[in-house]
């Protein structure tokens, strides 16, 4: 029996994975990370670190993060309180969705876990207060290879129904992209 149903989006190899749930009258389980079920569906699943955020207020905007190679790492992101606006942006070096984005909005009473590739920067905002987002990598976080996008970049074109109030000082000065960028390899 599978715990997971993957569903496509618009962006290849990013996929939204809805978990199954176990009720009974105590309440109910539901598995968050299975390496069996993940090997299944070729996922490079091998964990590196487990990271648990918590955004206070309400329209606070952290990302857009990516690590470059040889550190580009696959993200499993799922809220497990509170509801953000998950957004993903493909900076896969000749992908047929290069900068192109794709959002979702995940909370924490529903089944989704955003299952983010290598190559992608990642950021979210926070639809409510008191948000807290539970990561997997498969890479260990290092400075050195940490690289950002700023949000504003009009090169993306993204528009965000609701202005971030709250943003820190390191996400609101990443660089804008330039014309000469054309991805990042991730192998």
């Amino acid at each position: 029996m599978t715990n997971f149903k993957f569903s496509k989006t618009s962006i290849s190899n990013l996929k939204i994975i809805s978990r199954e749930y176990k009720n009974d009258t105590r309440g109910y389980l539901t598995r968050l990370f299975c390496q069996d079920e993940l090997n299944k569906k070729k996922y490079n699943n091998n964990i590196k670190q487990i990271n648990l955020t918590l955004t206070a207020k309400k329209n606070t905007l952290r990302g857009f993060h990516y690590q470059i190679k040889p550190f580009c790492e696959t993200k499993y992101v799922t809220c497990v309180k509170g509801k953000v606006l998950d957004i993903v942006i493909d900076l896969r070096k000749k992908s047929k969705t290069f900068l192109k984005y794709h959002s979702e909005i995940i909370k924490e009473d529903d089944s989704k876990t955003i299952l983010i590739p290598k190559g992608f920067a990642h950021g979210f905002l926070t639809l409510v207060d008191n948000c807290k987002l539970l990561y997997f990598h498969t890479a260990n976080y290092r400075p050195k290879y940490e690289r950002g996008i700023n949000f504003k970049d009009p090169i993306l074109k993204f528009k965000l129904k609701l202005k971030p109030k709250y943003i820190s000082e390191r996400d609101k000065n990443f660089p804008l992209l330039d014309n000469d960028f054309k991805g990042i390899e991730i192998k």
